[in-house]
């Protein structure tokens, strides 16, 4: 068992790798798992069977391949259960008042994933998804919690990220986004103009924890031809309100 210099075990490193892999695909076999993660294949049964026997891989016996167990799931459930438990009745007051999608996430490096989704029942399907993953520039729950970021650890997330162009609004240069930065700090809450989506707009606020650090976010998603600006103006308003309250309740102090 070898460890690298930042004293990573190899193999739970490893272990971790399989479990990834079923990102993308809700089944795999041990071939293509070690292919993937580059391991010789009796190496990775090795560690998928010790995965399958804690239950954080299960077998299809249909099939003869794996995918992701239970336990990771009821494990999943536990993280930012706080939160969540806060958050949740925010969400569906949100939903009632607008009629449309609202979303919980939290950042993670230089992405936020989204923890809870409560769908419009008007059309239009919003393509986020539940444990999904986007990048912090071209969302507007990202840019909410940017904004709100030492400036510090700001500058490091936009010399570090990777600015994908999704549509011709996609702001992809750190000058651009610090402009719309600025502004979602002046209103409270930062805006996507169809920059991640053609057709999408989204407006989020963002949630302090007890370190008064901006680490999760709220918003609210609908078409652009409902998402005009009276409406973000009026809805903007309200996810300030709550994410305000949401955040005094996880302990955060604006004395501090």
């Amino acid at each position: 068992m070898k460890t690298s210099d930042n004293n990573a075990i190899q193999s739970v490193s490893r272990a971790i790798q399989i479990i990834r892999c079923f990102e993308n695909s809700e089944e795999l076999g041990v071939t293509e798992i070690s292919k993937i993660v580059g391991l010789h294949k009796s190496t990775a049964f090795g560690l998928i069977s010790t995965l399958e026997i804690n239950k954080l891989l299960e077998k299809n016996n249909s099939t003869g391949k794996y995918r992701l167990g239970l336990e990771l799931f009821r494990l999943g459930t536990k993280v930012n259960s706080t939160l969540r438990h806060i958050a949740m009745p925010y969400l569906e007051k949100l939903v009632k008042m607008y009629q449309e999608t609202v979303n919980l996430v939290v950042r993670d490096n230089l992405s936020v994933i989204y923890l809870e989704k409560v769908e419009s029942t008007r059309s239009m399907h919003i393509s986020t998804s539940v444990g999904g993953r986007l990048p912090l520039h071209c969302t507007a729950v990202g840019k909410t919690i940017m904004a709100h970021l030492p400036y510090e650890e700001l500058q490091s997330i936009l010399n570090k990220a990777e600015f994908t162009k999704y549509t011709n609004n996609t702001l992809c240069n750190p000058e651009s986004i610090l402009e719309s930065l600025e502004k979602a700090r002046k209103n409270g809450y930062a805006e996507d103009n169809e920059e991640l989506e053609i057709g999408l707009i989204c407006i989020a606020a963002p949630i302090f924890n007890h370190f008064n650090s901006p680490a999760a976010a709220i918003s609210l998603s609908g078409p652009a031809f409902r998402m005009n600006k009276d409406f973000r103006k009026e809805a903007g308003a309200a996810l300030i309100k709550f994410t305000r309250e949401i955040s005094e309740k996880l302990g955060y102090s604006k004395d501090l």
